[in-house]
């Protein structure tokens, strides 16, 4: 497997909230092993926003806590495949994620804002 996938972070957790995430921390995922990662900040937070910066910065996959349907739906649009749902340190989800055991969803975990396209 070789993937860049994105993780919204707060304090090296796992940003409770995908749109309104500040920093990410991308990691290069190279036959199985993190060969690489860093902290990046996107220009502006939203979804919209966000979206775009993850297709500039060819991201194939998000690890999230919570995503609302319009968000999840404009990622797959863009061809970046999400998984949400999960909390915790950032690190050990994606070393669960390499391992197979990780937890998620791939549906939306958020949306009793009264809007549906939240977090």
């Amino acid at each position: 497997m070789n993937a860049k996938i994105a993780v919204p972070i707060e304090n090296g957790n796992i940003n409770r909230h995908f749109g309104k995430s500040a920093q990410f921390k991308i990691y290069t995922i190279t036959e199985g092993k993190v060969t690489s990662s860093e902290i990046a900040t996107p220009a502006e937070t939203g979804h919209d926003a966000i979206g775009l910066w993850l297709v500039m910065n060819s991201i194939n996959a998000v690890i999230c806590s919570n995503i609302g349907p319009g968000s999840l739906g404009a990622l797959a649009a863009a061809g970046i495949y999400a998984l949400a749902g999960v909390e915790g340190p950032a690190d050990a989800a994606i070393e669960k994620f390499i391992a197979g055991e990780l937890t998620a969803t791939t549906e939306p975990t958020c949306g009793g804002h009264g809007h549906s396209n939240c977090c």
